[in-house]
């Protein structure tokens, strides 16, 4: 047998790495390729370029790939082709996205039913905690709440901060999903981890429909946070909040209720509040009495803070 000298041998070795290399940085640059192509929709490139050994699940330095890209370009022909040539549905970047949370992220509803369709993982999480129906919860987007309601989504589930999807749309206005979500078995009193219930949510944004929503499915009107604050208190400090304040005495809120530094609605409005706001809460039964932890009456808080419309109205009242 005839040997190669030690020079040859090496050469071929170089030479083998150097493809390999080469071959490596060409399946590269077409995986790159492939995400570009599928992010503008261009189905038939994307197509060429699998047919020339693009890696279909190969994804970029964040985790996303072509898939992903596709979904939020709302590209359905391209993302319906990449399932066919075996994108991984499932698949999730370093945030922990995945294709169904693109598309809710998006607003993608047609792309949301076809990978629903094709089995997408309903409860898979982001890194913050958010499934696909939070986030279509959070922008009220009602058709892809439905559409993930009816294949099975949790909407009891919440996220890392304790925040459920009933959470997100109260806190965004969204009373048609509020209602839906309702509906599908939300949970009315569940808290997220400042003590905050729905209704509390909603009355701090001022969401006067989402209140009232919530209080026809028997929301606790007098529920506490943590801080033993209840959704009157929030609304009773800030100074478009009169018809939230309105609604909740309305419905049975207790005007009295102290939080745990001993502040009332009344104080809160004292503090920080309209004489308007005032006025509804004395209407209601608002004791002017009721001190803090400190000893101070809503009067000598309205005094502190320089109030004197509501110093006005109350000041005579206290004994």
């Amino acid at each position: 047998m005839k040997h190669h000298p030690l020079s040859t041998v090496l050469l071929g070795i170089v030479l083998l790495a150097w493809c390999t290399v080469a071959t490596a940085v060409e399946e590269s640059e077409l995986d790159r390729e492939l995400r570009l192509s599928a992010a503008i929709g261009d189905t038939e490139q994307v197509n060429q370029l699998l047919d020339r050994g693009a890696n279909v699940n190969a994804a970029n330095k964040f985790g996303k790939s072509a898939l992903m890209m596709a979904v939020e370009g709302d590209n359905m022909e391209t993302v319906a082709l990449l399932l066919a040539r075996g994108a991984n549905l499932n698949a999730r970047t370093v945030a922990g996205c995945t294709a169904l949370t693109f598309a809710a992220e998006n607003g993608h509803i047609g792309i949301s039913a076809l990978l629903i369709e094709r089995g997408a993982n309903l409860h898979d999480r982001t890194k913050g905690g958010w499934d696909a129906l939070m986030i279509a919860s959070r922008y009220g987007i009602t058709d892809m709440v439905d559409q993930l309601l009816f294949k099975g989504a949790d909407p009891k589930a919440s996220d890392k901060h304790g925040r459920t999807a009933l959470m997100q749309a109260a806190e965004n206005g969204h009373v048609d999903t509020v209602k839906m979500l309702i509906r599908a078995g939300a949970e009315l009193e569940s808290k997220d981890k400042l003590g905050e219930t729905a209704l509390i949510i909603a009355a701090d944004k001022g969401h006067v429909d989402v209140m009232e929503a919530l209080i026809a499915h028997g929301a606790d009107v007098n529920a506490r946070d943590n801080e033993g604050a209840t959704a009157l208190i929030w609304a009773a400090g800030q100074e478009d909040h009169e018809p939230v304040v309105k609604t909740l005495l309305v419905h049975g809120a207790d005007p009295n209720i102290q939080d745990v530094d001993g502040i009332s609605a009344l104080m809160e409005a004292a503090r920080y509040g309209t004489p308007a706001v005032v006025d509804l809460l004395l209407q209601h039964g608002a004791d002017t009495n009721l001190k803090d932890d400190k000893g101070r009456t809503a009067a000598e808080l309205a005094k502190e803070k320089g109030n004197p419309g509501v110093l006005k109205r109350i000041g005579s009242l206290s004994r």
